[in-house]
């Protein structure tokens, strides 16, 4: 099944000559289906790019998605071109009432800085404190997940020769904990 984002995002024309099933808004609100609502909020300077990233994989479900884009209000974007944000973007503030399905936390190219230091920092934390009541699965990404294990869990980031990524075995001494639900 598709994704429904608006007619005139970047990333319509390059998913659709990718073969990702794409879906306008238009033919999406004639579908008796409700959709699966993401909020996707989008930590990476080069937005359209990362945006496309993550539908293109969102294209690939079975299901409709319904994709929300947030980015911070307190950090001013020097890569993405405003007009672009005001289209496309929403901030948390104008979603906080609502509630969603999933949601993406990108990562952000600043895993050298402490979390502290970030400058949209405290607007993230609050967002993540409320997703618990109001977003059903929330998935981390790279410095995103750093963010996510060190607020919601006290679990601190330090650093490393060089960057590391991949999947790894992992052992738990906690059964029932929420973090490892499923394992």
């Amino acid at each position: 099944m598709p994704i429904k984002i608006p007619d005139i995002l970047p990333a319509t024309e390059i998913l659709n000559n990718e073969n990702i099933f794409v879906m306008t808004e238009n033919r999406a609100v004639h579908q008796d289906i409700r959709p699966l609502r993401i909020a996707i909020m989008n930590l990476m300077p080069t937005k359209i790019v990362t945006e496309t990233q993550i539908l293109r994989l969102l294209g690939n479900s079975p299901l409709q998605v319904d994709i929300v884009l947030l980015h911070p209000r307190t950090h001013t974007s020097k890569n993405t071109p405003e007009e672009h944000l005001t289209a496309f973007y929403n901030t948390f503030d104008e979603v906080a009432d609502q509630k969603f399905d999933g949601m993406i936390i990108t990562g952000a190219p600043v895993e050298q800085m402490e979390f502290e230091e970030v400058t949209y920092w405290e607007e993230l934390k609050e967002i993540m404190d409320w997703q618990y009541h109001n977003v059903t699965s929330t998935l981390h990404i790279c410095w995103g997940a750093q963010a996510g294990l060190y607020h919601h869990y006290g679990i601190p980031k330090y650093p490393l020769q060089e960057k590391m990524f991949g999947v790894f075995s992992h052992t738990f001494n906690k059964k029932h904990v929420k973090l490892l639900r499923g394992f």
